[in-house]
């Protein structure tokens, strides 16, 4: 065995030991009631830390996630099978509006037809508010089919602003939807979606359609416009991922480690992996916060949305009663982000190097 395909061993056991060693990432809220008397998150975190075990068992998962990137950055140059991969994401760029309607519209009709406003914690009456019901419902259909994307976008985002600043601050639990309506806001409705084949139709000479349709020449415009906005999608997307997996680990879990604990008691976590409960809730907590501050960075961005996308999965099967609807806009913010990488102002642009040789300059995004 080479030395190279030693350290490859290495980097992936180094990032699967860290895998097995963090607890799943989850919306404590949503899995969780009052927790009661609140824990003080700094003396907390401090006994925890404090048994040597704990600490060094933090301490030596750390160092081996921190190896493994190490070890993927020197001998990813190397590897053929990533520069294809790299080059094959690439081609799908132009699926990704489909990608984030998909994300968003689906949790927007169950949201409307179960009635709550964007994240299942904040509830409403459906048959008392019936015009939010249709409302949301509405929203969540035009963004299927991508009718009208860039308004249905615009609306959604006011309306998350509303609920943001007049009902619930906790809405931030579903800040996820906010990147995804700026991006749709800039890509539009993209292909395959309802924009695309009425503009076709309507742009075609001598067509019916183009003779009545009032808006295709506004869809061009704003097209145009939109155009040189376009190449910051990558950063707004990574950016609010980050955001929302920063929220999740510092608030939700560090600075509450109360409920945190629910979480681990209810699920008997410490039976899956046998450590203090009190190391699963710091060591989620920081290993969220870790991963949402590295996409907010734009550093190994594909790798932390690739992790993102393990912990949502294990955390569905993790938590059986975790909302599914409620991680789909997840699950689609994380699979753009794999897709388009980690566009403008990131660390991995300004690091990025040739991935084979100078003769063939494929620069190395993530």
């Amino acid at each position: 065995m080479s030395v190279r395909t030693r350290t490859a061993a290495v980097a992936a056991l180094a990032l699967l030991a860290t895998l097995v060693a963090r607890p799943v990432a989850a919306h404590v809220d949503y899995v969780t009631e009052d927790s009661g008397d609140p824990l003080d998150a700094v003396a907390f975190t401090a006994e925890v830390l404090s048994d040597p075990f704990n600490a060094a068992l933090f301490a030596g998962s750390g160092l081996l996630a921190v190896a493994g990137i190490a070890a993927y950055l020197w001998i990813r140059p190397t590897v053929v099978d990533i520069v294809v991969l790299r080059e094959k994401l690439a081609g799908y760029a132009d699926l990704v509006p489909w990608m984030l309607r998909l994300a968003v519209g689906l949790p927007l009709v169950g949201a409307g037809f179960q009635g709550y406003l964007f994240a299942p914690t904040l509830s409403f009456d459906p048959g008392t508010n019936p015009l939010l019901r249709v409302f949301f419902i509405g929203l969540g259909f035009f963004l299927l089919f991508g009718l009208a994307t860039r308004i249905t976008a615009a609306a959604g985002l006011l309306a998350y602003a509303w609920v943001l600043v007049a009902v619930d601050p906790l809405v931030v639990l579903a800040v996820e939807y906010v990147p995804v309506f700026l991006a749709l806001a800039v890509l539009g409705g993209g292909r395959p979606s309802a924009d695309d084949m009425l503009l076709a139709v309507a742009s075609t000479p001598g067509s019916y359609y183009g003779r009545v349709d009032p808006v295709q020449y506004l869809k061009s415009f704003l097209d145009e416009t939109a155009a040189p906005l376009r190449r910051y999608v990558p950063a707004v997307l990574r950016v609010g991922m980050g955001v929302s997996f920063v929220y999740l680990g510092l608030i939700q879990k560090l600075a509450d480690p109360a409920s945190a604990l629910q979480v681990v008691e209810k699920y008997d976590l410490t039976s899956v992996v046998p450590v203090d409960p009190g190391l699963w809730v710091v060591g989620a907590g920081v290993t969220e916060v870790a991963v949402g501050l590295a996409l907010i960075a734009g550093f190994f961005t594909r790798g932390a949305a690739a992790l993102s996308f393990v912990l949502f999965t294990t955390t569905l099967f993790g938590l059986p009663d975790d909302p599914v609807l409620a991680h789909v806009a997840l699950f689609g913010l994380a699979s753009a982000v794999f897709a388009l990488g980690a566009g403008p102002l990131s660390i991995d642009g300004l690091i990025g190097r040739p991935a084979l040789d100078d003769e063939n300059p494929i620069a190395a995004a993530d």
